[in-house]
């Protein structure tokens, strides 16, 4: 029986390794999509008792256990860099972007959060400006300035609808964006592992005094909860890698946004909710000026938007 599962196992890998690049990135960004979703919906179902922080330690906990062995061996030549100053700003948006992240999901309907993360192209656009040195024409700009229609449009400032945890999820986009970019800066004189050491310590250690401080003793399934949180979402970054390697960017770009689909039917499934004619508006409009602005950087044969190099460990 057992010899029987192997050879379906390794058939099945022999199969997928067949295909083009592009349709393997495609799946695998589906399944990476969905547990990002899955993750989100973990965050919130654990926020509904336990303190963001403590949900954010023990994460980072889980995954340092699972990347130490890849830091230890080449440790402590991991940690001489060219640009620590740029480690240490990295490290601090991070880490703003996880907070925020984490926070406007466990009190916003999980496909708002989850929407108006995307925004964070647009801030890779502005960023890359500043940072880079980028030049943006007025097609980029463009899409820049319809994004952000779309984001207002979901959060709906001076409304009565206007919810200000979603201040909190649009600030958690511009650090993730501005985190993209200053890993692609370090990408020029840094080893990948460097920044990955300075994420799993530095995070960890940060996080460590105000998590004890909010501290409250999980329950048997609040542990399997936050288990899940890391090993999901360290899994799902790891698919999302590859799947970008595999595949091509302006491929992809639009599967990406299925996370919003998977989010819808979570959010649905567990809190009975579904989104309003605002987020859906708002949504389409993001996510059209996003694959918008992934088409523009093909052209100028640039990647940064949906660079596997800037997914780093921050993904919310």
């Amino acid at each position: 029986m057992s010899e029987r599962l192997s050879e379906g196992s390794n058939t099945l890998a022999h199969r997928f390794e067949r295909l083009p690049g592009n349709l393997k990135g495609a799946l695998t960004l589906l399944i990476a999509a969905g547990g990002f979703a899955l993750m989100t919906l973990l965050i919130k179902i654990a926020g509904e008792r336990l303190h963001v922080t403590q949900i954010l330690f023990v994460r980072q906990l889980i995954m340092m256990c699972i990347v130490m062995p890849k830091v230890l061996n080449h440790f402590p030549g991991c940690l001489k860099t060219a640009r620590l100053d740029l480690q240490l700003i990295r490290v601090v948006f991070a880490l703003i972007a996880m907070l925020c992240g984490f926070y406007a999901v466990i009190h916003m309907p999980l496909a708002d959060a989850v929407a108006i993360g995307f925004a964070k192209s647009f801030f890779v656009t502005i960023f890359a400006i500043i940072f880079l040195k980028e030049v943006v024409g007025l097609r980029r700009w463009t899409a820049v300035g319809v994004g952000f229609i779309g984001v207002l449009v979901m959060m709906r400032p001076g409304m009565s609808e206007f919810d200000p945890n979603s201040v909190l999820a649009l600030i958690a986009a511009a650090a993730a964006g501005l985190v993209m970019v200053i890993i692609r800066k370090l990408s020029l004189t840094d080893k990948p592992v460097t920044t990955l050491s300075y994420q799993a310590f530095l995070v960890g250690i940060i996080i460590a005094l105000p998590a004890i401080s909010y501290w409250q003793t999980p329950t048997a399934t609040e542990w399997l909860v936050l288990l899940g949180v890391g090993v999901i979402s360290y899994g799902a970054q790891m698919l999302n890698i590859y799947a970008y390697t595999w595949g091509e960017a302006s491929v992809l770009a639009s599967l990406d946004y299925v996370r919003l689909l998977y989010a819808t039917f979570l959010g649905w499934l567990v809190y009975d909710t579904l989104p309003g004619p605002y987020t859906l508006i708002g949504a389409f409009v993001i996510i059209a000026a996003s694959i918008y602005t992934v088409q523009r950087e093909r052209k100028r044969k640039q990647n940064l938007a949906r660079s596997p190099d800037g997914r780093g460990f921050t993904n919310t």
